[in-house]
């Protein structure tokens, strides 16, 4: 497997500072609603450090934003992803890389993922906003998804949507799996 991109270290320090302000907490307030060490918010804030996707997941929750709204630049034009871009951050639990495609503007709230799986370490997810639902398209190999307590297996050209709110899994089944994940977001 090629080497990983780094992640979107600056987007991600100037967006936990630009959240953080605007929700009104201190570094140290954030760090305690996230259970992240407040060492490691701290170095994000400064662009340092290697941010998992569940880092990032659980300071978007403590902050009421998307994912998206932490790892995706600003860019009023036109935007193309050239497969094997885009602002990459894999998992520090499973074999899993999210790429954000695309973030939903503020009134239209959905993402737009592309996401790779190995066989191995299942990608547990906790439940992100209330109301959020999870679509996924599985382009190759073969997935189970969903819920903790229905989980479904795709194959290639499949779709399964499920509450994003609620624990869910990801579990690659073959080798090279990968998936176009839209989330919509209250």
């Amino acid at each position: 497997m090629p080497p990983e991109p780094a992640a979107p270290l600056a987007t991600i320090a100037a967006a936990l500072r630009r959240e953080r302000e605007r929700v009104g907490i201190s570094l140290t307030e954030l760090a305690r609603r996230a259970g992240v060490a407040e060492s490691t918010l701290s170095q994000l804030e400064s662009g340092t450090g290697n941010p998992s996707v569940e880092t990032l997941w659980a300071l978007g929750v403590a902050l009421g934003v998307p994912f998206s709204r932490l790892v995706e630049p600003t860019n009023d034009g036109v935007r193309v992803v050239r497969a094997g871009d885009g602002p990459r951050v894999r998992s520090e639990r499973a074999d899993f890389t999210g790429t954000l495609l695309s973030a939903g503007a503020a009134h239209l709230r959905r993402d737009v993922y592309l996401i790779e799986l190995e066989p191995g370490a299942i990608r547990a997810g906790e439940g992100h906003a209330p109301r959020s639902v999870e679509h996924v398209v599985l382009a190759a190999g073969r997935l189970r998804v969903g819920p903790e307590t229905a989980p479904v297996e795709l194959n290639p050209g499949d779709y399964a949507t499920f509450p994003g709110d609620a624990p869910h899994r990801y579990e690659a089944l073959t080798p090279g799996t990968f998936a176009v994940l839209i989330m919509e977001h209250p």
